[in-house]
């Protein structure tokens, strides 16, 4: 078994002990066995699926049976739908008599079609050749056939890679070589089509929408002239080729029983498609959930299931509510976390899987220590033999937030595969010219970096660098970049960035690396980066500044650019060598992917890494947080109803990235996200019963002179007077961690259940402040939400209670979550302390003196490691675990070594001694 980790708790930092793990109800035992007597006449049938193991529940049993008109099937996650979509259509078959080649069932990727072939070949008494007859089929094969039998010719053009040469050569044409992203181009080109609108409707109601319209346009003729289509062109030509009566009606006659899969992706489009082909008979069954629709972007609509039964009136309701999957408090944290949605019909899932463990909960202080203690996990597990590196799965929100434990795994040998697999981190697109204008201030002649030096400089690569390398036979140059200085394509202005340019990369070497990026950014970078019109390229300029944040967040830890440079370069060597993997389909390798990627997918054990305010949810679904100052200076506006929308579909995707484990959850929330201090995700908090306060509407409240108070479990109202005193009511039990400090250190906290009684000091004229905080049990710091958004750390007696609870193996790197000015230094001193006491007391009039006591801990041996942990306490001989061990630990940070060694630290009181 897997030994102790001080590492993960059994709630996520913030909740209270008193607030109890959320756990699914245990399913009936009931199959099919028991609900389908021998005397109904369709016992036969559910007999032979029994002896293949195949036995339904009660719900299962209902929607297989499903005979003719509309239904609705609520499949929720780890449900069986695959199991009940394969059953019906051999129901149909063999006891409703209905020909196989009448039954159309349609899903979305070529691997959910063949998987459900083969299911349905597989069912007892379905003969090959209907099974084969069965048209099982994803929106895209069904319209290409469909077209090809009207005699569509053209090649299908789908290769991005291909798509992007061919937007760039039209935006080089153009004259827009640096105005648009060949990606935003296209999502925005998909994003009309599916909506069934015509390019030649493009808007062009400002002069970046009308060049985007001329560039498309120009990549639709393109593809005209040579005979091809995209995958949209697929399904948009089908569409408008089914609205002819004398196409649609034979395929009307000929499907007689639809059934769609993955409902909640379908876009407006597909939609349509559908409709038109069961109009005539309605015999439509549709499956999917509507709390895992996390495709909006790509057009997917959560109304299609929310108005199914409006569309077709009379439709049947059946909800597959027994999950096979998840242990049950797997699934009970899930259900609790994804029910505070109000845009979602209501379910509940019910829990029959194998019993694993409960989930477990970690806040490293970044991204960084994040990846080592999920990587160390991870070897730790495989090493005692618990679960083979293909068992586990590591989830995450964007493709930046993978950035640390990618380096992880490569640099510890981990066998891994990177689904939808980018390039390293620092071979990506938007990072590579940063990296490689690095690479020429260390060797200004690395012919191979200089591509990515001419865009910034808004040359043409192509037309640039054949000029400097004309020029480089004639004479060569120190600086290659030079020539360009003396090109007379050139206009003087730009002749002269070619020389401030050259002289940023001389001097970038001398540079800390994240002081050389900064300034990159500063000069030129973000400005060349954000060319385009931002009302339509919003979503990925957001993708790009999130990426440079990472990136700038990432070579924090290095000192010298030339160490920087040489560690991507070993990365993207080492990680070359494991490409291989991906190849092979039953390595034994750990799975890397996105929460997006890996819906639909199962893992006995899961970890869902970046599960903080702003990544999951993200930062874009949290601008109604942001002050009303601070909103009117975003380049898009959003309405309030478009924000909560979002947020639902961030706790649909913690739901998603919950549902994948089976036996094992890890969830870790890192303290800090790209340098700024992060919350626990709010998801995780709700589903332990806490509640979050509504920023919009304590500042509303607060303009118009009201209060916000929070009466739900765990929560706390807090008020403070002009004098410093404090006082904490709270519902529930509240620990020492949650404890705000008072400028006089004074605290008086009121346990009783509904006591909102506000703090009086007697005096005239008090002005007190109320605002409102989600109770964090040991919590490392307090944020103050209110419109000035002051931060209070906790001081140093609840942060050693936290140590005491959580075990003497808690890294004591205090640095990692501290905000600079903010937070007193480790180690501080009764001087230093006496110091700041000493200015608080300045402030408030009031102070008192700290006691310190000097504790055992073992420091590490490294200069440049600050890692530090408390010698645990000496157990007595009788009573020694056998899991103990003597010596001096690996320094938990840096594996190096570590020393004995004391520490002064504030005295704790502990245990009321």
């Amino acid at each position: 078994m897997l030994s102790p980790n001080s590492t993960f708790y059994p709630r996520p930092l913030g909740v209270t002990p008193a607030s109890s793990l959320p756990q699914s109800p245990s399913a009936p035992l009931e199959t099919s066995r028991q609900l389908v007597g021998d005397d109904q006449q369709d016992a036969y049938y559910f007999r032979s699926l029994e002896e293949a193991g195949i036995k339904l529940n009660g719900p299962q049993i209902s929607a297989v049976r499903h005979g003719k008109g509309p239904i609705l099937t609520l499949a929720g996650a780890g449900c069986g739908k695959t199991t009940v979509l394969a059953a019906r259509a051999g129901y149909l078959m063999e006891v409703s008599g209905v020909h196989a080649g009448s039954i159309l069932l349609v899903t979305f990727t070529n691997k959910a079609a063949a998987e459900m072939k083969d299911r349905i070949a597989a069912l007892p008494g379905i003969r090959p050749a209907a099974a084969k007859a069965v048209q099982a089929r994803t929106f895209h094969s069904f319209a290409l056939t469909l077209l090809r039998h009207y005699g569509v010719q053209e090649d299908i053009f789908g290769e991005p890679r291909a798509q992007h040469t061919v937007l760039k050569m039209l935006l080089r044409q153009n004259g827009m070589s640096e105005a648009f992203q060949p990606e935003s181009l296209l999502a925005m080109l998909s994003a009309w089509k599916m909506q069934g609108l015509d390019t030649a409707d493009l808007p062009e109601k400002t002069q970046d929408e009308r060049d985007a319209k001329r560039v498309l346009l120009g990549y639709e003729s393109w593809k005209q002239d040579r005979g091809k289509m995209d995958f949209d062109d697929i399904l948009l030509r089908a569409a408008a080729l089914l609205r002819d009566p004398a196409v649609l009606k034979p395929l009307q006659r000929r499907f007689q029983y639809i059934m769609v899969d993955e409902f909640q992706d379908t876009n407006r489009l597909q939609y349509e498609i559908v409709q038109m082909l069961a109009a005539a008979h309605r015999n439509l069954m549709v499956v999917g959930d509507d709390d895992q629709t996390i495709y909006t972007f790509n057009g997917a609509r959560q109304e299609s299931i929310l108005e199914f039964d409006k569309v077709y009136p009379g439709a049947r309701i059946v909800t597959l509510d027994i999950n096979y999957r998840s242990d049950a408090r797997i699934l009970g944290l899930g259900s609790e976390l994804v029910a505070r949605n109000k845009r979602r019909r209501d379910k509940r899932l019910r829990a029959a899987g194998q019993r694993g463990d409960a989930p477990r909960f970690a806040t490293p202080s970044n991204a960084e220590e994040e990846a080592a203690w999920v990587v160390n996990q991870i070897c730790q597990q495989v090493e005692e033999g618990q679960y083979p590196y293909r068992d586990i799965a590591i989830l995450h929100r964007t493709a930046s937030s993978s950035r640390a434990v990618f380096e992880q795994l490569v640099l510890k040998d981990v066998p891994f595969v990177q689904h939808g697999a980018a390039p390293v981190f620092y071979d990506q697109s938007l990072i590579k010219p940063l990296m490689d204008h690095m690479r020429l201030s260390l060797n200004p002649r690395t012919m191979e970096a200089l591509p990515s030096a001419l865009g910034p400089l808004y040359v043409s690569r192509d037309a640039g660098l054949e000029y400097i390398q004309r020029c480089e036979q004639e004479q060569a140059k120190k600086y290659p970049l030079i020539h360009l200085s003396k090109w007379d394509k050139l206009k003087p202005f730009q002749q002269e960035q070619v020389k401030e340019r050259i002289k940023l990369i001389k001097s970038l070497h001398k540079l800390k690396p994240i002081i050389a990026i900064q300034e990159m950014r500063r000069q030129f970078y973000d400005k060349y980066m954000e060319s385009g019109d931002p009302t339509i390229f919003t979503h990925y300029k957001e993708t790009m500044l999130e990426t440079l944040d990472e990136f700038e967040a990432a070579v924090k830890k290095f000192e010298t650019v030339e160490e920087f440079v040489q560690f991507a370069d070993e990365l993207s060597r080492r990680h070359r060598e494991m490409e291989s993997l991906r190849r092979a389909q039953d390595s034994d390798a750990v799975q890397l992917m996105t929460i997006h990627r890996a819906k639909g997918l199962e893992f006995p054990c899961v970890y869902w890494i970046g599960a903080s305010e702003g990544i999951v949810p993200h930062s874009t679904a949290l601008r109604q947080d942001i002050p009303e100052d601070q909103k009117a200076a975003l380049t898009v506006q959003q309405t309030d109803a478009e924000l909560d929308m979002a947020l639902e579909e961030e706790r649909r995707l913690a739901y998603v990235a919950i549902t994948r484990a089976k036996q094992h959850l890890y969830v870790t929330s890192p303290a800090s996200h790209h340098g700024k201090p992060a919350d626990v995700s709010r998801f995780l908090l709700e589903a332990f019963g806490m509640e979050v306060p509504d920023k919009r509407k304590a500042r509303e409240e607060s303009r118009t002179g009201g209060t916000s108070s929070y009466g739900n479990v765990g929560h706390a109202s807090y008020n403070r007077n002009n004098n410093g005193n404090s006082q904490i009511n709270a519902k529930g039990n509240v620990n020492g961690n949650g404890q705000h400090r008072s400028n006089n250190g004074n605290r008086k906290i009121s346990g009783n259940s509904g006591d909102n009684r506000k703090h009086e000091d007697g005096k005239s004229g008090t002005d007190q402040r109320t605002s409102s905080y989600v109770k964090h049990d040991r919590q490392r710091s307090a944020i103050n939400h209110k419109d000035h958004r002051e931060m209070e750390m906790l001081d140093e007696r609840d942060e050693d209670r936290l140590s005491e609870r959580r075990g003497s193996g808690i890294i004591r790197d205090h640095t990692a979550f501290s905000t600079p000015g903010l937070h007193p230094k480790v180690g501080a001193t009764t001087a230093t302390s006496s110091t700041s006491r000493h200015a608080d007391s300045a402030r408030s009039g009031a102070s008192k003196a700290e006691r310190t006591e000097t504790v055992a801990i073992w420091k590490c041996s490294s200069v440049t490691c600050k890692a530090w942990l408390r010698q645990k306490p000496a157990v007595p001989s009788g009573k020694a675990s056998k899991k103990s061990s003597s010596g001096a630990p690996a320094c938990p940070l840096c594996s190096g070594m570590m020393v004995a060694g004391t520490r002064q630290v504030p005295l704790t009181n502990r245990f009321g001694k």
